[in-house]
């Protein structure tokens, strides 16, 4: 028994009539009637009774009609919903960010403008840092990670650099260097100005590339950094600094957290340039269709903002 048996005979169930259910099923009329002939010495008893008007159902008939159609609508659903799932429109998707990450506006605007988008999927959030979310979308636990810089490039990994930002220096209010900018606004510092303060940072493992570039800059400026603390997270750094703890620096998205103890400034001369990057990893392999909708329009969305922010003239 096949389901186009079932096809048939709820076509002729319907019509009442073999010829008008052929022509429904853009088929010939004998082939019709030796299919179901066939169902019927498959089941064991007769489906239809025959009479030169058409058909009616038998007793068997009716019940198994009742079944058949079932069947039809369980296997069209899930027909349906399994496409659905094909293009991405239906399934599950876990997403990790940092929470530095996720303090950078194009974050909550790819995180909304998905959910609008794809209303049903089920997005999972979760937080750690850049290593752990690397291990766990390597592990298949996290589908998507959104970090800073990477901390490692595992085989099979795929990154995404979204977009890059300035990394900008925190200072407590009391600072000396902000003491002359009542007058002369809120300058950029030099580094070199800072040769004799102690810095607060996220611990290497955390955040590699933007410690090294640091700590290059300043070797480039003449003077060795004085690491104060190493801290897990880039919030804590901020809040160690307004407790007059040492200095650091943050990306310019996390502008504002603790204005009322904390003064944000840009660094005029470092070499390297100090960028902070928004990066999104991902597997290269088993990626599935809402995994791969979510990097397409991470990507869209990044290059508008980019564009958006790029100066012209």
């Amino acid at each position: 028994m096949e389901l186009r048996h079932l096809r048939y005979f709820a076509m002729v169930a319907e019509e009442k009539h073999f010829t008008r259910a052929a022509a429904r099923l853009n088929m010939q009329q004998p082939p019709l009637s030796q299919q179901i002939r066939a169902l019927e010495q498959e089941l064991g008893f007769a489906l239809f009774v025959r009479h030169p008007k058409g058909v009616d159902l038998t007793a068997g008939g009716k019940v198994f009609l009742d079944e058949a159609k079932e069947i039809l609508r369980t296997v069209e659903l899930a027909a349906r919903k399994a496409a659905r799932a094909a293009q991405g429109i239906e399934g599950t998707l876990n997403v990790g960010f940092t929470s530095s990450a996720a303090s950078h506006p194009l974050i909550p605007r790819i995180m909304r403008s998905y959910r609008e988008r794809y209303r049903g999927v089920d997005l999972f959030l979760h937080e750690g840092n850049a290593g752990e979310l690397t291990d766990r979308v390597m592990a298949g636990q996290v589908d998507i990670g959104i970090l800073r810089a990477p901390v490692a490039r595992p085989q099979g990994a795929r990154f995404h650099r979204l977009c890059n930002e300035e990394l900008l220096l925190i200072l407590p209010l009391d600072h000396p260097l902000l003491a002359g900018e009542a007058t002369s606004g809120e300058a950029a510092v030099s580094l070199k100005d800072l040769a004799d303060e102690r810095f607060i940072l996220v611990r290497r493992p955390g955040a590699p590339g933007m410690y090294a570039n640091l700590v290059q800059a300043c070797r480039n400026a003449g003077f060795e950094p004085t690491i104060a603390c190493e801290i897990e997270r880039m919030l804590t750094n901020v809040s160690l600094v307004a407790a007059g703890a040492g200095i650091s620096v943050v990306p310019a998205s996390m502008k504002g957290f603790h204005a009322g103890s904390v003064a944000y400034r840009r660094i005029g001369d470092a070499r390297p340039r100090l960028v902070a990057p928004i990066t999104l990893v991902s597997r290269g392999f088993n990626q599935s269709p809402p995994m791969l909708n979510f990097i397409a329009l991470a990507r869209q969305l990044s290059s508008q903002y980019r564009k958006a922010r790029t100066p012209t003239g």
